[in-house]
Formats: structure tokens, C-alpha cells, sequence
């Protein structure tokens, strides 16, 4: 199985990744840790990217797309990946298209996890990440056992700047102008699947399941 998770910040995509992963025993490819991968192992592209974010720049599509050629080669990919953060625009996607073609392989799912504004605003303005483990909590939802302190690693909690309801509204605004034309691109193409991301953790991932299921069995 070849996946993709979409979801815009707060959808819980990276949670469910996690869970989706564990569950079908597919490669989690988040393009998030690709980037700090390759730059703590120094590789080429690793340090082209570097140089970009150094310097405040998005990093190229063409470097990003090497990135997940180069991922999704691994031995521990060929029994299936799940793309967590990519693509994020039609060109990467077109790209990733491409890619997989010469692979002779194709994206069997498209999965996006569907939540309203008001809501992934409530869960950005209240979240939390451990310094040492990035693992979110939210003040809400999923608060830590103890305040402050990260229940997986003990770490400290902290609060990003950019996690105030306003500047969470204008990051979901950024977002949906990229994503909403990708989203037609794929439903075009037949694969894409809306799943409600409004419930809780369990539920959502086998509304996912469900999905995923109804592929391997050959629906679509």
C-alpha cells in the first residue's frame, strides 16, 4: 500500500500516521524529518536543503522531490509507505506522479482528514510540544500527566509563537490556498478519500482503516 495522509495543521495527521503505521506495518515518510534526517547525516541534498532554511527559503520542489525518491527506496518502504507532509501543491504532486511512474508504481490512496476551521484553531491555540521528543499535547484534549513535563521522554513543554489564534488562522489560510487545488487534483484522479477528523483519536483511525480496507479489497 502506497498512501498519502493530508490534513491541514491540527488535523491530527501526524498522530494518525504514527497509528496507521503501526497498524499495517508501513514506512511513516514524513517530509518534516526527511529534511532534519538528511541534514544530521550530512548528506548532499541534506545540505542543499540546510541552506534554504538557513536563509528563511522555502526549500525547492526538485530538492524535496529527491528527498522522497531517495526515502521511498529504502528497504523498509517496499512493503508500503504512508507520505505525511507531501506533496503539498499540484506541482509536487505532479512531480511525485512522475516519480512513482518510473518506478512502475502508483499512489493507491489519497486520505484527507477533514476538519473545520473553528475547530483546528481551538487545537492550535492550545498546543503544546515537548522540546526533546516533539511529542503535542493540548491544554484541551490531551493535557500531560503533569504540567509542563512531556509523559514520554519527561522533557520540557513549551508554546510556539506561532501557536495564537491569530497567527494559527493565518497559517490555515496559507494552507487551504495550497491545498485546496491539491485536493481537487487527486479527487480527479479518483483517490482521494475524505475522512471526518472531528472525532476522537480511535475513531478516526478506523474511519481511516475503513478506507483502507476498501482498497486493498479492490474498491476505491
Amino acid at each position: 500500500m502506497k498512501l498519502i495522509l493530508l490534513g491541514a495543521p491540527g488535523a491530527g495527521k501526524g498522530t494518525q500516521a504514527e497509528r496507521l503505521s503501526r497498524r499495517l506495518g508501513l514506512a511513516h515518510v514524513a517530509s518534516g524529518d526527511l529534511f532534519r534526517q538528511a541534514q544530521d547525516r550530512g548528506t548532499q541534498l541534506g545540505l542543499l536543503a540546510k541552506r534554504y532554511m538557513e536563509k528563511g527559503m522555502l526549500v525547492p520542489d526538485e530538492i524535496t522531490i529527491k528527498m522522497i525518491e531517495e526515502r521511498i527506496s529504502a528497504p523498509d518502504c517496499k512493503r508500503g509507505f504512508i507520505l505525511d507532509g507531501f506533496p503539498r501543491t499540484v506541482n509536487q504532486a505532479k512531480a511525485l506522479d512522475s516519480a512513482m511512474e518510473k518506478r512502475g508504481a502508483d499512489i493507491d490512496k489519497v486520505l484527507y482528514i477533514e476538519v473545520s476551521s473553528e475547530e483546528l484553531v481551538r487545537r492550535l491555540s492550545g498546543r503544546w510540544i515537548c522540546r526533546a521528543c516533539q511529542t503535542p499535547y493540548h491544554i484541551l484534549s490531551s493535557p500531560p500527566k503533569m504540567a509542563g513535563k512531556c509523559d514520554r521522554c519527561g522533557g520540557e513543554l513549551y508554546q510556539r509563537p506561532d501557536d495564537s489564534e491569530e497567527t494559527a488562522r493565518k497559517r490555515l489560510d496559507v494552507y487551504f490556498s495550497q491545498t485546496t487545488p491539491l485536493i481537487e487534483y487527486y479527487r480527479t484522479q479518483g483517490k482521494l478519500a475524505e475522512v471526518d477528523g472531528q472525532g476522537n483519536i480511535g475513531r478516526v483511525e478506523r474511519d481511516l482503516l475503513g478506507v483502507i480496507e476498501g482498497v486493498q479489497t479492490g474498491g476505491r
